[in-house]
């Protein structure tokens, strides 16, 4: 059967246009596959972390050593996704982008751009945790991730403050897979 690129093409989740390598805050959201809880537990509002949570944690926190352009703000690893705001640095600090692309394409990645910091953080815990149980299986990622411009100083700040509150509401956070009530939490994250 011949591959049919219209069939097979996911939705972009980003903004048409926008340039990726720009400088700026960026708030990032990425669920394990089909939402299962890999990588500990919360109990009493703080993350436990297992093994695999580790690996997850010391791979987000890497990602400057590896991205130079890239500073870490809040970010936590709960059982089954992460947030996190990573922060390009300007234009004076980042790597040589002058000269390519601005947007992704499919198999044409930017270099330095935030779909491909999150693909390589992605592909790393992957191929750590795949290396770790001897297999290439399950996938640990769910194919995509979320992401929004963080476009205002007190957007930052709320953004922070649902990172740093999230493990305190894992009780009734709709990621959690044993949420069962209907009360859902209203953040009101307009940045």
């Amino acid at each position: 059967m011949a591959y049919n690129p219209k069939k097979h093409h996911r939705r972009s989740i980003h903004l048409p246009g926008y340039d990726y390598t720009q400088p700026g805050a960026y708030f990032i959201t990425i669920c394990t596959y089909k939402r299962q809880c890999w990588f500990g537990d919360v109990v009493k509002g703080r993350v436990r972390y297992n093994h695999l949570g580790s690996i997850a944690y010391s791979f987000w926190q890497a990602l400057p050593r590896r991205f130079p352009h890239i500073e870490l703000d809040a970010f936590v690893v709960m059982p089954n996704h992460l947030h996190g705001i990573l922060i390009i640095c300007d234009r004076a600090n980042q790597i040589q982008l002058d000269n390519i692309p601005k947007q992704e394409q499919f198999g044409k990645p930017v270099a330095g751009s935030i779909p491909t910091v999150i693909r390589s953080f992605k592909a790393a815990v992957t191929k750590r945790i795949n290396l770790m149980r001897s297999t290439p299986e399950p996938l640990v990622w769910q194919s995509n991730y979320y992401e929004s411009i963080i476009r205002i100083e007190t957007g930052l700040n709320k953004v922070r403050q649902y990172i740093i509150n999230n493990p305190l509401h894992w009780e009734i956070d709709k990621e959690n897979p044993k949420y069962h009530t209907s009360e859902k939490l209203d953040l009101n994250l307009d940045f």
